[in-house]
């Protein structure tokens, strides 16, 4: 079915950049890179380093003492890297020198590079199974693939390091629907007893209340708002980590349908 370019679900909604993804004063440099999503995630691997993997790598992890999880913008990303080291973005940086971040900033970077290259990209918050026993949390950037019109899954965390660690067997660049869901649809899995919603979380937490945070945050990145208050999950009081029956509908309905116009949800716990 061929879309209408100005309906909300057509691809070229997600092909301009945001205040997050856009590259500032470095989007000649960014022009300048390889083309292709493959090229383009070799690119990223060579310029992070997970905040949660260091043990992976040869590093010295004293040297990464006091980083942060915030997600950055891309163009204050690339300032860092740079001003760290002058090498063209295009070089593979040893672990050492790479910037720190988390899964999040791997899929912006990827979706900020594919969009720079004329490529509609989005962050997709969801939960990964190549992690280990249980369904974690995780970001992935999905892009469109217009050859086959089809949206596919990049991870761009998934470096050679990574792969041979965890044995993963299929291409970071095309990552299979199996082994990433998105937060809508393991809501509505768990919703409909077709999962257990205790198997999808981050570390310990986990449930019906994790899945609501990743639902609400998928839901925001897909309205162009990658960061929103939910990141702060970690800091919502025990108490609050719960799901009250008036919200199913509400969360239901975006779960459903997460690219859909944007509903401001809170979060209730900030109250």
């Amino acid at each position: 079915m061929r879309r209408d370019q100005n309906s909300a679900d057509h691809p070229g909604r997600w092909a301009r950049h945001t205040r997050m993804s856009h590259p500032g004063k470095h989007a000649l440099l960014v022009a300048d890179l390889p083309s292709g999503v493959g090229p383009l995630i070799s690119v990223v691997q060579g310029l992070l380093i997970h905040s949660d993997w260091f043990d992976a790598y040869p590093i010295e992890k004293e040297r990464f003492s006091g980083v942060s999880r915030e997600t950055l913008p891309i163009a204050d990303r690339l300032s860092r890297i740079l001003e760290n080291s002058a090498l063209p973005l295009h070089v593979t940086r040893p672990p050492c020198d790479r910037s720190v971040g988390t899964c999040r900033d791997y899929a912006l970077m990827v979706c900020s590079l594919l969009r720079s290259h004329g490529v509609p990209a989005r962050l997709r918050c969801g939960f990964a199974s190549y992690f280990g026993e249980t369904w974690e949390d995780h970001w992935v950037c999905e892009y469109w693939d217009s050859t086959a019109a089809i949206w596919r899954l990049g991870d761009a965390q998934l470096d050679r390091t990574l792969r041979d660690r965890l044995a993963i067997p299929f291409d970071h660049a095309d990552v299979p629907r199996g082994s990433f869901v998105t937060a809508g649809q393991a809501w509505r899995e768990c919703r409909a007893g077709q999962a257990d919603p205790e198997r999808f979380g981050c570390g310990a937490v986990a449930g019906m209340w994790f899945l609501k945070v990743n639902v609400l945050r998928d839901h925001g990145a897909l309205n162009n708002r990658e960061t929103s208050p939910w990141d702060g999950w970690r800091d919502a009081p025990p108490a609050r980590r719960r799901v009250g029956a008036a919200e199913m509908p509400l969360l239901d309905r975006v779960a459903a349908d997460p690219a859909g116009a944007f509903v401001d949800a809170g979060p209730d716990w900030l109250g």
